[in-house]
C-alpha cells in the first residue's frame, strides 16, 4: 500500500510540476489580493483532486468501453506524457494557451478550473497516467492508496502555490527554468519506460502473433 502512495506520487509530482505552475499562477492572478489568491489555489487543488479521481474510477470503464487494449494504454500515455516532457526541456516563448485564451483567463475573476485545474495540473500527462495505473488495480485497497497519493500530490501542490511569490523570487526565473528541465528529464524517461512496457507486453505480442498468423493462413 505504502510503496503504490510513493509510485503514485513520483510520476504525478514530475508531470505536474507545480514549482514550473507558480509563476504562471502569479500571472493570472496578478491583481488579486492575498486571499483571493490563497481561494484560487485552494478551489483549483480541489478541481485537480475531483479530475483525476474520475479518471482513476472510470478509466477501466472507459478502455473497457472502447476496447482499447493496456498496451495501447501504454504506448498512448507515454507519447502524451512525452509530448509533455519535451515542452518541458524545450520550452516555448509563451505557456501554452492561446492569446484570446491567456487574455481571457487574465480578465476572470475565477481562473480555479480553466486554466489552473485544467490543462495545467491535471492535463493530458497526468491523465494517461492515472488511466493506466487504474488499468493495473484490481481491490479497493489499491484504488484507495492511489487516491491518497494523490491527496499527497494535491498537499504539496497546494503548498507550493501558497509560496508562489517567495518561491519564485528566491530561485529565480533560471531557478525556476533549471527545476523544469530536471523534472522534464525525468519525465520523458518516464514516458520511454512506459512505451517500452507497452511495445514488450506480451498481451501485444499474442496480438501480433495472432495476426501474422492470420496473414499466413490467408
Amino acid at each position: 500500500m505504502f510503496e503504490l502512495i510513493f509510485l503514485t506520487v513520483a510520476a504525478l509530482l514530475p508531470i505536474v510540476n507545480p514549482f514550473s505552475t507558480a509563476p504562471l499562477f502569479l500571472a493570472i492572478t496578478e491583481g488579486f489580493d492575498k486571499e483571493s489568491r490563497n481561494t484560487q489555489a485552494t478551489k483549483g487543488v480541489i478541481y485537480m483532486v475531483g479530475i483525476l479521481s474520475v479518471f482513476l474510477i472510470a478509466g477501466t470503464l472507459i478502455i473497457n468501453f472502447f476496447g482499447i487494449s493496456l498496451p495501447g494504454v501504454r504506448i498512448a500515455g507515454g507519447i502524451l506524457i512525452g509530448r509533455v516532457a519535451f515542452k518541458m526541456l524545450y520550452p516555448p516563448d509563451s505557456i501554452d494557451l492561446t492569446p484570446e485564451e491567456e487574455k481571457e483567463s487574465i480578465k476572470k475573476e475565477d481562473i480555479s478550473f480553466f486554466p489552473l485545474a485544467m490543462p495545467s495540473l491535471s492535463g493530458p500527462g497526468s491523465i494517461a497516467v492515472i488511466i493506466s495505473m487504474a488499468t493495473l488495480t484490481d481491490t479497493w485497497l489499491e484504488y484507495l492508496s492511489i487516491f491518497i497519493g494523490i491527496l499527497i500530490l494535491a498537499a504539496i501542490v497546494w503548498g507550493t502555490l501558497r509560496i508562489s511569490g517567495e518561491m519564485t523570487r528566491f530561485l529565480g526565473v533560471n531557478g525556476i527554468h533549471a527545476m523544469t528541465k530536471i523534472m522534464g528529464f525525468i519525465i520523458f524517461c518516464i514516458a520511454i519506460q512506459f512505451i517500452v512496457n507497452g511495445i514488450t507486453d506480451p498481451e501485444l505480442l499474442k496480438l501480433f502473433q495472432i495476426g501474422l498468423s492470420g496473414n499466413a493462413s490467408g
